[in-house]
């Protein structure tokens, strides 16, 4: 997530916070750098890469390999495809406009505008389509499928209700267009197997779960009635049996993708005469689902919709956080990162549910010692964070950032900065733009139509100081013999295990 667009506080030190696409490791972007963690231990929390750089409001890591993609506060425009073990770059890309998200898996990279969507092929980086004239979507949401043979790109397909768009990423064509709420969309995730979509409305009250790619509905989740939330982050588990979302209450909800059992009628004459409805509860309970299919539509829906099989509450409320649903040390667990710098690991009960016991919370600053767990209370309430120990935000708090925000960086443009086009720059060349032929007004860009010379990837791989992105079978090259392309490789998550980072 990326909290720069989400928030003005300039004094937190956390722009950034996000899960791999397997739920392995944890990615954290600071004002000074990035860090990556190992999520293989409930009691300890270890950093396996820190990076002191630049303010660093994106970093997505592809699985557990060496490759990163990152995106800094300061040039909000351009990307950097970097192998993180080596310190090299790889290649970098330039747009027109601030990227507010970015999404990859082993067949492609994503990268989101607020009014268009890159698709490159994560081989060898190039643009195989661009997405134009979208929705304004300026928070830059969107999903992509982790899965190679359901390749699937969801985007909002309006900014007026909840239109969801579903891209195929590998033939390069839409597929699909999914009614899924009546209001504008706040939140979208796939399941390990494309075969899921979890959507959410700016509403927040209900959440549904569609099939892929026909759009059918398959499930449908209340939240709550009470108030509208704001959902910021859903996941599913990697069995896809449970969905996890979180908002800007204290409360995560986890929802149970089962289908209820069949009680029609004629089951009903099998069963013995005991499992009948015996005295005036059980009676009133068949009269209330029968009367049921006379009442309106919306009440109807709202007796059929499902409740939260188990809950994890959070020690507050109002912060910005992101939910995972991860197997650690062979039991289910539920994470959650919050704005307020911290990691909390829940236990999640898969047969019997209810209230999730809080394990630990880490701290993601680096700092040594973790803070007590503190006393949840079963309330509906926000709740204070822990006394025992302070904010992240204050404990990192510096003085005003003289950085330029990405929205600060988009209007001077519209005020006569001469827009950037996406190229492939590598140290000491100058590449000429192809946003000319990308460009075409009244649709997504014809991938029939070849790229500039000028910005073919050849012209990148043969200098061996841009530390290019070649072919699968050949591997990223670096410095010095034996560095081929063997030393990176996509399709492999245990190449580069969990390490600690080396000066050199």
């Amino acid at each position: 997530m990326n909290l720069a667009t989400k928030t003005g506080d300039e004094q937190s030190d956390l722009l950034f916070v996000n899960f791999n696409q397997d739920c392995t490791s944890l990615a954290v972007g600071t004002r000074t750098g990035y860090k990556l963690f190992s999520l293989s231990s409930v009691d300890k929390l270890e950093q396996i890469y820190d990076n002191e750089s630049e303010d660093i409001c994106i970093v997505e890591r592809l699985f557990s390999s060496s490759l990163v993609a990152i995106v800094s506060l300061s040039s909000p425009r351009k990307l950097k495809v970097c192998h993180f073990k080596k310190g090299t770059e790889i290649c970098n890309y330039s747009y027109s406009n601030s990227i507010l998200a970015v999404r990859l898996n082993r067949q492609r990279l994503i990268v989101c505008l607020e009014e268009s969507l890159y698709i490159h092929n994560i081989r060898d980086m190039k643009v195989l389509h661009t997405i134009r004239d979208t929705p304004p979507n300026p928070h830059g949401l969107c999903a992509l499928s982790i899965n190679n043979d359901n390749c699937f790109l969801a985007y909002p397909g309006s900014n007026q209700i909840g239109e969801v768009q579903i891209f195929d990423t590998i033939n390069l064509r839409a597929v699909a267009m999914i009614p899924a709420h009546d209001n504008p969309l706040a939140s979208l995730a796939f399941n390990a197997q494309g075969t899921k979509l979890a959507t959410a409305s700016e509403k927040g009250t209900v959440i549904r779960v569609f099939s892929i790619p026909d759009g059918q509905k398959m499930f449908e989740f209340r939240r709550g009635v009470k108030r509208c939330v704001s959902i910021y982050s859903m996941a599913f588990s990697a069995d896809s049996l449970f969905l996890s979302a979180s908002s800007n209450t204290e409360t995560v909800h986890i929802f149970k993708l089962e289908v209820p059992k069949d009680r029609s009628d004629s089951n009903r004459k099998d069963r013995p005469a005991e499992q009948e409805p015996q005295g005036w509860m059980g009676y009133f309970g068949q009269a209330l689902k029968s009367s049921a299919t006379y009442l309106p539509s919306q009440m109807t829906e709202m007796f059929n919709q499902g409740r939260a099989f188990a809950t994890a509450r959070l020690p507050n409320s109002g912060m910005h956080n992101v939910c995972a649903l991860a197997t650690i040390q062979k039991v289910p667990r539920q994470l959650v990162v919050s704005q307020d710098g911290y990691l909390y690991i829940y236990n999640l009960d898969p047969n019997e549910g209810g209230e999730c016991m809080l394990l630990r919370q880490h701290r993601l600053d680096g700092r040594a010692g973790d803070s007590p767990v503190p006393e949840v209370t079963p309330t509906d309430r926000p709740l204070t964070h822990p006394t025992s120990g302070t904010s992240y935000a204050s404990s990192v708090k510096k003085p005003e950032s003289s950085v330029v925000p990405p929205g600060k960086a988009w209007e001077s443009s519209k005020q006569g900065a001469p827009p950037l086009s996406p190229v492939c720059v590598a140290p000491g060349h100058v590449i000429g733009s192809y946003a000319a032929v990308l460009k075409k007004k009244g649709g997504p860009q014809d991938v029939s139509e070849p790229l500039s010379p000028s910005c073919e990837i050849d012209e990148i791989l043969c200098d061996p100081e841009s530390q290019p992105y070649q072919e699968l079978e050949q591997g990223s090259t670096g410095e010095g013999e034996g560095t081929g392309l063997g030393h990176l490789r996509l399709d492999d998550d245990n190449e580069f295990p969990p390490m600690t980072h080396k000066s050199d």
